[in-house]
């Protein structure tokens, strides 16, 4: 089976759950502590084999190709100044993997975000990461569709169990009929109501894609709103045949709302050895003073 070398991660969204915050930089960059969520999921890429990264940029996202390109002015500060650690940490962010850049000229939908980087795949198969879910550096995310990959040779959805009351934010597959480590996919629904979704196992915004979905991608036409769904090109590989789910086990933070946003930082910072302890105690002082 063929080795996943190459993953495309959409960053053209305008962020507009984050304004004002957003209105001058790319929401892929607000940090998680001290490090934007979009080197996370670049290292949850990196961290599964993946070694050629495609971001799918749009107007106004320049400062995420600044953050992987090379910082001249400040590493020659560093240099001079003699912060050697700092100069390690910045030079490492440019060489972690390979980078190109896509533009997506019009905001059309995740369809036609991918479909504008098919240039960049070519005929092998590929790994999506979408931002606003970031993962446990420390459990199997990614890594976990490339085995259901590997052992079927179709396309993968990655999914986890939600609240009902929050399936109407996701793409919602049906339930598995037997355990296993993954399932075909017979039926995948954009945004459900939750009276009328399949299931509680939602796609949480990773993927591996057979080249195959290009075929589909080109035969979608939009919906609502003027948008091409990855959803609808998904059905029809379901329909086929191609298409399984995955669960992904590992700790899944939603970056893509203020208070799991929050959560995340707060989780985080928790785990770090340079500052956890410290503001472990301080958040038990804020909560007793509020009590």
């Amino acid at each position: 089976m063929q080795t996943i070398r190459k993953a495309l991660i959409p960053v053209a969204g305008l962020g507009t759950r984050f304004l004002p915050a957003t209105k001058a930089q790319p929401k892929e960059m607000l940090p998680l502590v001290d490090k934007p969520v979009i080197q996370h999921v670049v290292e949850e890429a990196i961290r599964s084999g993946i070694q050629s990264i495609t971001l799918i940029t749009g107007r106004g996202k320049q400062a995420i190709e600044n953050h992987f390109d090379v910082a001249f002015e400040l590493e020659d500060t560093l240099r001079r100044r003699g912060k050697t650690e700092d100069l390690d940490l910045v030079q490492t962010i440019t060489h972690m993997a390979q980078f190109a850049y896509v533009r997506q000229g019009e905001p059309l939908g995740l369809g036609h975000a991918v479909l504008c980087a098919e240039h960049a795949i070519g005929k092998e198969p590929f790994a999506l990461l979408l931002g606003d879910d970031v993962f446990d550096e420390e459990d199997v995310a990614l890594g976990a569709l490339i085995a259901a990959h590997q052992a079927t040779g179709k396309s993968v959805v990655g999914v986890q169990q939600v609240p009902l009351e929050h399936v109407s934010r996701y793409g919602v597959v049906n339930a598995p009929i037997t355990d296993g480590e993954w399932w075909n996919v017979s039926t995948i629904v954009e945004k459900p109501q939750p009276e009328f979704a399949p299931s509680l196992w939602a796609v949480v915004g990773r993927y591996i894609l057979t080249p195959e979905v290009f075929v589909h991608l080109h035969q979608v036409q939009p919906g609502v709103g003027g948008e091409y769904q990855l959803t609808d090109a998904l059905a029809m590989l379901a329909q086929e045949g191609n298409l399984v789910a995955a669960p992904i086990p590992a700790r899944r933070y939603d970056t893509g709302n203020k208070l799991d946003y929050l959560k995340a930082n707060v989780e985080f910072a928790l785990k770090r050895e340079d500052l956890g302890h410290d503001f472990l105690v301080y958040l038990k002082e804020l909560v007793a003073e509020r009590a």
